[in-house]
């Protein structure tokens, strides 16, 4: 197939070169030409707007940051829908408010143009390893052409419901991991400042109820110290700003995940954004060291 694919950052980089090496003709534009350096030895067709990749491709993909981004590649001058014509399947791969996806889709609907809005969840490990879980929410009929495709980013794939049910499961998905990475971080500063080895702990609490996957594998990087960014801080936190602006509209109370979101903005206003979400075990140790008393 002529495959477009626009947001060739951390995650979208090995996700399109899954779908090149699995015999697809990419269809690409990047703002940064540095972008489009590792796909100089695959079967790939650069093009100057997003506009000219909607014009060669049959279905394209999007993975960029937030929605005033999406809303650009896709709706803006030389966007998708300028180039697109009637029966294009757009997939957005990005993490947006779930409205904000809904409105994307009925602008594209009046063009002619399918949407699915597919967010995913695994990180740039998960981007590597085409062990992406995707979140899809649109037309099943919509969803049953792109299965082919997705299953070649990831392992679990599932339809939610309508456009924004995607985004909806993936607002889900951050609350918990947020709110998980927070309590391995807390759990392990507890230990760490009782004298107790980490490790240990760690060791012990995978045998029993505390287990998560977040424990298993974020908590052996905080262990090693390593912080270098598979999802970094600033993204998080992104996210979870996405999770209160609907609880917010909604008149829900998330009272872990408002203070996951909090905790986030002081990693963020700490300098450490560019840092794994990880980074919140090192905030958290710098405030309960004794010189940071009264802060």
């Amino acid at each position: 197939m002529n495959i477009g694919f626009i947001g060739l950052g951390l995650m979208g980089r090995p996700m399109a070169l899954h779908l090149a090496q699995a015999g697809h003709t990419l269809h690409l534009w990047a703002r940064r030409p540095a972008s489009l350096e590792p796909f100089k030895e695959v079967d790939a067709k650069i093009h100057v707007s997003a506009a000219e990749v909607a014009r060669h491709a049959e279905i394209v993909f999007t993975m960029v940051a937030d929605a005033p981004d999406v809303r650009e590649v896709t709706l803006g001058e030389n966007g998708i829908a300028s180039g697109g014509r009637p029966g294009l399947i757009v997939v957005d791969m990005s993490t947006i408010n779930p409205n904000a996806a809904r409105e994307i889709g009925a602008a594209l609907a009046a063009k002619g143009i399918e949407f699915l809005d597919a967010p995913v969840s695994g990180g740039e490990i998960g981007a590597i390893n085409a062990s992406l879980t995707i979140m899809v929410g649109g037309k099943s009929e919509v969803f049953e052409k792109v299965k082919p495709l997705f299953a070649k980013l990831g392992k679990s794939v599932t339809l939610i419901g309508e456009i924004g049910a995607g985004q909806v499961a993936k607002a889900c998905n951050q609350i918990l991991t947020g709110v998980g990475v927070m309590a391995v971080a807390e759990a392990f500063n507890f230990a760490a400042k009782n004298g107790v080895d980490v490790a240990k702990v760690r060791e012990a609490l995978l045998g029993g109820f505390a287990y998560s996957r977040i424990l298993e594998n974020h908590g052996q990087r905080m262990i090693e110290r390593n912080f270098k960014p598979g999802f970094k801080a600033w993204m998080h936190q992104k996210d979870l700003r996405i999770v209160m602006e609907e609880a917010h509209r909604l008149g829900l109370m998330l009272p872990a995940a408002a203070a996951t979101a909090q905790m986030f903005n002081a990693v963020v206003g700490s300098g450490m954004g560019e840092e794994d979400s990880i980074a919140a075990l090192k905030l958290l140790e710098k405030l309960s060291t004794p010189e940071s008393d009264g802060i």
